[in-house]
């Protein structure tokens, strides 16, 4: 399986400064995406050291043992590498008054062959596009998701309510964190959408999937995204993280490339 990724990050029309942070290691195809909180800038702080980290540590070890590493192994290394950096995040918010209460949201996946080990913490998700089906593949850790869960509310009360954004798990709140890991098949043609609630509070996944099913690129897709958001009332910082699978084909050999077959 042949991956294509593209990044970006905005800070919308209606914050000074970028909470989001996102990261790509292509070498391993390692996917980052993080939306901070906390007052005096701190969540850009958060959102920073959990990319920043994850990246790094993460990263260093898919490009060793995560090469030949069973699904219980890398399911195994995401949460070590993520309580890792939870306790980074935390240790920096209790030695650090300015920092005291920062976190951050996370999803993050690591792309391997025909599979992806997919986590996340709070409310920035993921979707997927197969065919002509747009499916949200995660499960936000949101006062909204377990009030939905409950029956209390439907999605469409859900989707107008003033309570959008109180997350009910986030990274370096507390000494430690649930990383939620699901394992998902990939098949060609398939397009992953990581994305802050900047994108998924402004924008209906009708909308959403319009444009990825669309014929533009994959850079261009961010973009129509970021600026369909922005169209909305821009009121929150904007982060999208696209993955397009494609099976490749096989390296044909020198004498058949020389004889054209």
């Amino acid at each position: 399986m042949i991956y294509d990724f593209c990044t970006l990050t905005d800070t919308g029309l209606a914050r000074d400064n970028n909470e989001d942070s996102v990261a790509l290691d292509l070498p391993t195809q390692l996917c980052i995406l993080a939306d901070g909180m906390g007052g005096y800038n701190a969540g850009e702080i958060a959102s920073g050291m959990a990319t920043t980290f994850i990246k790094s540590e993460m990263g260093r070890w898919l490009s060793q043992a995560g090469r030949n590493a069973n699904s219980k192994e890398v399911r195994r290394a995401l949460e070590i590498c993520v309580e890792n950096a939870n306790r980074s995040i935390f240790n920096a918010a209790n030695s650090n008054p300015q920092y005291a209460g920062m976190g951050t949201t996370l999803v993050l996946g690591a792309f391997q062959g025909d599979r992806l080990m997919l986590g996340h913490i709070g409310d920035s998700r993921c979707y997927r596009l197969r065919g002509q089906a747009f499916v949200q593949i995660t499960k936000d850790h949101s006062l909204l998701q377990e009030q939905m869960d409950a029956g209390l509310i439907t999605p469409e009360q859900a989707a107008v309510s003033m309570n959008k954004n109180l997350v009910t798990r986030a990274l370096g709140v507390e000494d430690t964190v649930l990383l939620d890991v699901h394992e998902h098949t990939v098949e060609d043609g398939d397009i992953y959408m990581m994305c802050s609630d900047g994108l998924s509070d402004m924008v209906d996944d009708a909308a959403i999937a319009r444009i990825l099913i669309g014929g533009a690129g994959l850079e261009q897709k961010a973009k129509q995204l970021i600026d369909l958001a922005n169209a909305a009332g821009g009121r929150d910082n904007i982060s999208v993280v696209l993955g397009h699978a494609s099976e490749g084909l096989p390296k044909k050999g020198l004498m058949s490339r020389l004889f054209g077959k």
